[in-house]
């Protein structure tokens, strides 16, 4: 049997063969129960792909054997529009759960599998959408409105456009929505994203050398806060803090919750251990490792030493019974210090050496050297005239 129409493999403005392209891998949730017998007819609920970030749920009330990487047509309002499945069986009820979607309003119909001539109306429609996104900024611009139109996407049958844009005040777009409806005779929707979901849709390389995180594999945006930089004991510079989305970074909260459990098991920062020779302060930690530095200096480092939570549990217990240790490491040993080590082996400071300054000639000196070169100057030109 001769296939229709081909899918071609990797991102084709939206559509992927299997729903893994570049945009789309945030999109996935791997089915663990794909192989469990029965798994597709406890319930006919799908999952259904769009561009970038969009996806919704629908009822395959037409009983199709469905899989993920089909391309299927949905109802819409108006019309219909052109997705991939990218998830069916029962973790579909988990995904409707975690989305919030409470009314079964919000649940429409699977009608198709999508046919050629589907799929010829939805490649035109997304041949349309980067010229409708810079004219509509130009309408925008005209009417002076605070905003930026990020991205649009058109509806599978073309009867719809998403412009989704960013503003940081509320904008008044009644007018705008009127002249691009006259502009380019579609539905007009209008979805106002943040910093973080625009660079997702752009995408880009981090500080760290790889891909953005939402623009691979983030599904949600969880709020970041300045604690989360406090507990893993990163300098608060906003400069450093900040992503290509100028917001504080996801990464931050990656492993702040081990940071948090690590630091439960250190002493109070303010607690001050008495030993025999002076009173220690609290210089700085090493929160994975449970090493803590003490200074006899409240202010400044003097008389470095390391020890570890528990030595320091130790002596907090012991100055509450009344009893001074005679040094601050057990056994009256040091701990070692950590020393570092020149990656590079070689002589590296060659590039540091002060150049040799040129002696400047004295003043006669220039003097004379410069009437030579002129007479020398006069008489080639006097040859040349002679020639």
């Amino acid at each position: 049997m001769e296939k229709e129409y081909e899918i071609k493999t990797g991102c084709d403005r939206g559509l992927c063969h299997q729903a893994i392209g570049r945009q789309d891998r945030q999109l996935n949730t791997y089915d663990w129960l794909a192989d469990v017998p029965g798994n597709l007819e406890s319930t006919d609920l799908v999952e259904v792909q769009f561009k970038h970030t969009r996806k919704g749920y629908f009822h395959n009330v037409n009983n199709l054997p469905l899989k993920k990487g089909d391309i299927v047509a949905v109802e819409a309002s108006p019309g219909h529009d052109i997705g991939v499945v990218t998830l069916t069986g029962r973790l579909v009820k988990l995904q409707i759960k975690k989305a919030n979607l409470k009314s079964t309003d919000d649940i429409k119909r699977i009608y198709r599998i999508a046919r050629e001539i589907d799929i010829q109306k939805y490649r035109e429609a997304k041949a349309r959408e980067h010229e409708t996104m810079i004219e509509s900024r130009q309408i925008a611009k005209s009417l002076g409105l605070d905003m930026k139109i990020g991205d649009v996407e058109y509806q599978g049958d073309g009867q719809k456009a998403i412009f989704y844009y960013i503003a940081d005040e509320r904008v008044d777009f009644r007018q705008l929505i009127k002249d691009l409806a006259a502009a380019f005779h579609v539905r007009i929707e209008m979805k106002q994203i943040g910093a973080r979901q625009e660079a997702g849709r752009i995408g880009g390389t981090g500080p760290c050398g790889r891909e953005l995180c939402c623009a691979t594999w983030m599904k949600n945006f969880v709020s970041v806060a300045t604690n989360a930089a406090r507990f893993q004991d990163i300098s608060l510079n906003p400069q450093k803090l900040a992503g290509m989305c100028a917001k504080l970074k996801c990464c931050l909260n990656y492993e702040v919750d081990n940071y948090i459990e690590a630091g439960r098991r250190l002493p109070n920062r303010d607690t001050i251990l008495q030993t025999q020779d002076a009173d220690y302060y609290h210089f700085k930690s090493d929160i994975l490792s449970g090493l803590i530095t003490y200074s006899t200096d409240k202010n400044i480092a003097a008389n470095l030493e390391t020890i570890t939570a528990e030595r320091a549990h130790k002596i907090i217990e012991m100055n509450r019974q009344g009893e001074k240790p005679e040094t601050l490491t057990e056994g009256g040993k040091a701990q070692p210090q950590k020393t570092t080590v020149d990656l590079a082996g070689g002589d590296v400071s060659r590039f540091d050496k002060a150049k040799k300054k040129r002696k400047k000639k004295p003043q006669a000196k220039r003097d004379e050297q410069k009437s030579k070169g002129d007479e020398q100057k006069s008489k080639g030109d006097g040859q040349k005239s002679k020639q």
